[in-house]
């Protein structure tokens, strides 16, 4: 019943800026954790950003300084801020999230699927 949608994908040119959001629904009882994933041609699944209640935003190190991760709890709905892009960030970017749904009494991991950032001239 929960379900990750995420949106502001698109084609962009390089040095160019995106914001991509993801908004969790359905029968939520609380959101413990969100974070961005992404995956290029060719490459495994990496981790882009991830941020929970009362600590700071875990970044990937590679990427720290042109990606910035916020999340507006009362729209169940994190975000990802993109600047600077590069080719080299050409991939689907897939939200992930951390949700206890009303019906459960413990917390399960949720993918969306994905949306499309290309970084091209």
């Amino acid at each position: 019943q929960v379900q990750l949608v995420e949106s502001g994908g698109g084609l962009v040119q390089p040095g160019g800026s995106l914001r991509l959001s993801c908004a969790a629904s359905g029968s939520i009882f609380s959101i413990d954790a969100m974070g961005w994933y992404r995956q290029a041609p060719g490459k495994q699944r990496e981790l882009v950003a991830r941020i929970s209640r009362g600590v700071s935003p875990n970044y990937a190190d590679s990427l720290k300084g042109r990606f910035t991760i916020s999340r507006d709890n009362a729209k169940n709905t994190v975000y990802l801020q993109i600047d600077s892009l590069k080719p080299e960030d050409t991939a689907v970017y897939y939200c992930n999230a951390v949700i206890r749904s009303l019906a459960a009494t413990t917390s399960t991991v949720y993918w969306g699927q994905g949306t499309q950032v290309t970084v091209s001239s």
